[in-house]
């Protein structure tokens, strides 16, 4: 500590002195020590001792200016540029060099600036770095890929429901299922305080056990008003019947007795796993605890690519890993106790308990299955949103979902698929758009035969879409309402013939600059359309019709 105070302040003369003096105060040894606290070596302390013994006069300045030995990058002017061709994030560097696919290690930069004729060492390179702002860097996971264009309005649309549920009293929740934690003698992410040298001995390979208590499932519910969390660690799989059983325990031990008052239930979840939108036992499930409970149950889901901003993730999941970092996960007791004893200084509680019963995979969800359901898709992304009621007792409730009652209804008319709803434009531009795009393929046609026709227009074998009604299954596809089983549904033909309509109009369409922008409705059955438009202008439908 006295040298790294001091040597900054003295002359190389004055340096070696002091050390010597030193040296002579430890008697035997003392060079050898001192040499090891200055980190110089023994000859120089000898020096200084023997300078001392001498009784020389102080002499000034050791060195003129300007002396010793010059840096690198001085004497060799190339060095630094070539440094920065290699380090460059544009890679501006040799394509050729082997240093490009390897890890840029100084030792690795060293050899290959050598190589190119640089004679430098590691340390010289690393000095170099730090001079022109160079440090080591880790990736930064912030790149989150291409963006659903509705991202945006999604959570707009979540914080409307979530303000307008709590400002009634009702609970929102957030659910998700954590990664599965292995249950034995693993090594756990992270430190905790334990004396020194004696860390906790984990196994050396992380090969789950066969014979071991095997996984933890921790499936958890997190209160947004009451800031609470609700976890059950499932020991089976990770299955949308353990989602769902998890939320009906929250809701029996907690949930009735926090919200008395209750009767709309919000939840909020991925887009993906057990509990995603494209999920059907999900919903069969959702659907029967609307049942039982009597609630009905909206959930919103986060748009695909956004699962971290789930309020659960940074609310519970991420106070829970702390709590239990650098532990082995040993029993299923210890991570139910761990996940328990999780607390914030903002006053967050969780209950934990252990789940040991078993969750069948591979049960199949039918379309006559979800037809069934009382479930009424928002008219804004109803495949992420969407509300499931109780079962309807009167011929009301039938009425208003007929969808509810399991039997199918009948598909729109050919009329109401030319609802501005559906279509984006209103019909006097639909139109105009028909009677251009029927010169224009009569146009083609016409050059293909090489003059007029020879049959009257309209003979011959009748194609199986108008052009009116090609026109409006392509605008239909291109809006992104459904798949293409759908359309050929609403149209009465099968797929084949709808993809030959979009392949004949979209180029048409992009010739003359019709752009058709996507909806935010989505539609998987005809009846999905149907109670669309009934909710939408059930005038204008009448009138259609």
């Amino acid at each position: 500590m006295k040298f790294g105070v001091l040597f900054p302040h003295l002359d190389e003369r004055q340096r070696r002195l002091m050390m010597g003096a030193e040296a002579r105060i430890l008697g035997h040894g003392g060079i050898r020590a001192v040499a090891r606290a200055a980190q110089v070596s023994e000859t120089t302390v000898r020096k200084g001792v023997d300078e001392l013994d001498a009784g020389d006069e102080p002499l000034g300045r050791v060195r003129r200016t300007g002396g010793g030995r010059k840096k690198a990058a001085d004497l060799d002017p190339g060095l630094r540029p070539a440094l920065l061709a290699l380090v460059e994030p544009d890679e501006r560097g040799d394509p050729m060099s082997p240093l490009r696919w390897t890890v840029k290690s100084t030792r690795s930069l060293a050899a290959e600036l050598t190589r190119q004729g640089h004679r430098v060492s590691s340390d010289t390179v690393g000095d170099l770095l730090r001079e022109e702002g160079f440090s080591l860097q880790a990736g930064a996971k912030t790149i989150e890929g291409k963006q659903h264009p509705d991202r945006d309005a999604q959570f707009r649309y979540i914080n409307e429901q979530a303000r307008e549920h709590m400002g009634a009293g009702q609970p929102v929740i957030s659910v998700d299922t954590k990664k599965k934690e292995l249950v034995g003698d693993y090594k756990n992410a992270g430190h905790q305080w334990r004396p020194a040298r004696e860390p906790a001995l984990v196994k050396t390979h992380d090969f789950l056990d066969r014979q071991g208590p095997g996984k933890a499932i921790p499936c958890g519910i997190y209160d947004i008003a009451a800031n609470t969390g609700w976890v059950s660690v499932g020991t089976d799989h990770d299955t949308a019947a353990f989602a769902v059983a998890s939320i009906r325990r929250w809701w029996q031990a907690r949930g009735r007795h926090d919200y008395p008052a209750a009767r709309r239930l919000l939840i909020t979840a991925d887009a993906g796993g057990s509990n995603g939108y494209r999920t059907r036992a999900w919903k069969t499930e959702l659907a029967a605890m609307a049942a039982e409970t009597g609630l009905e149950i909206t959930v919103c889901h986060m748009p695909p690519g956004t699962s971290k901003w789930n309020k659960i993730e940074h609310r519970l999941f991420s106070h829970i890993s702390m709590n239990w970092r650098g532990r082995p996960l040993t029993s299923h007791d210890v991570i139910v106790n761990s996940i328990a004893a999780t607390t914030t200084r903002t006053g967050l509680t969780v209950h934990a308990e252990l789940d040991p019963g078993t969750y069948d995979t591979g049960i199949k969800v039918t379309d006559s299955d979800i037809d069934a359901l009382p479930m009424h898709r928002h008219r804004f992304h109803g495949d992420w949103n969407y509300t499931l009621q109780p079962q309807p007792s009167d011929t009301t409730s039938v009425a208003k979902n007929p969808r509810s009652t399991g039997s199918p209804s009948p598909p729109p008319c050919s009329g109401c698929l030319r609802s501005p709803e559906l279509t984006g434009m209103p019909e006097p531009v639909l139109d105009k758009v028909v009677d251009q795009l029927d010169e224009l393929r009569e146009q083609g046609r016409r050059q293909k035969r090489g003059g007029e026709r020879i049959r009257a227009r309209g003979a011959g074998a009748k194609d199986k879409l108008t052009t009116a009604a090609r026109v409006l299954a392509t605008v239909l596809y291109l809006r992104k309402l459904g798949t293409r089983d759908l359309l050929a549904q609403l149209f009465g033909v099968n797929g084949s013939t709808i993809t030959r309509a979009v392949r004949q109009v979209q180029p048409l369409l992009a010739e003359h600059g019709y752009t058709i922008p996507s909806s935010a409705a989505r539609f998987r059955t005809p009846a999905d359309v149907t109670a669309f438009l009934a909710n939408s202008s059930p005038t204008a439908i009448k009138s259609a019709c």
